[in-house]
């Protein structure tokens, strides 16, 4: 068994749900491993540290938990994936700076966003590290970064009208 750090964020589809009224239910159901946040009305996160025999599986139980507790939260995101140049910086330890000029090496990974702001998936940045510059990277926090991205993406991938994904499906690859 390993042990995973991950946050899974809720939102209510009812704006007026207490989060309050869940929090022990959530305890009883196996959310016991988790520091539940209630500060947001109509949403619901939870900072787990879980045991499990890979990070799928630490993700796919907790929301399991969490539906059989509250069947019509629909999740909103789950971390660690989306990253800006600060946070690789912080989880690396590396100064913004250095960041930014191995950002403009033409190996590293693009971002799924650019703008202002540059966003990119944490588990193809910590791939580039290890594989590139030969960083050693935590092993549980490369897999849980991993399976946050392919969940994220599912749930995006889900929400596409089944039309346009035929049409673009040769195109993006």
């Amino acid at each position: 068994m390993k042990e995973f750090d991950f946050t899974l964020k809720f939102a209510f589809s009812n704006l007026n749900t207490e989060a309050e009224d869940y929090v022990e239910l959530l305890g009883q159901a196996g959310c016991d491993d988790a520091l539940i946040g209630i500060g947001k009305k109509g949403r619901i996160a939870f900072q787990f540290c879980r045991e499990a025999k890979d990070a799928s599986e630490a993700i796919l139980t907790a929301i399991k938990e969490i539906k059989s507790v509250i069947p019509d939260a629909r999740l909103v995101e789950a971390t660690p994936d989306l990253v800006g140049l600060s946070d690789i910086a912080e989880l690396l330890g590396f100064s913004r700076q250095n960041i930014r000029k191995l950002i403009h090496s033409l190996t590293f990974p693009e971002p799924i966003h650019e703008g202002k702001f540059a966003v990119w998936h944490l588990a193809k940045v910590l791939q580039w590290f290890e594989q590139g510059q030969r960083k050693p990277i935590e092993p549980s926090l490369m897999e849980i970064a991993n399976a946050n991205m392919q969940l994220n993406i599912a749930k995006e991938f889900a929400s596409l009208e089944p039309q346009f994904h035929a049409k673009i499906s040769a195109l993006i690859v």
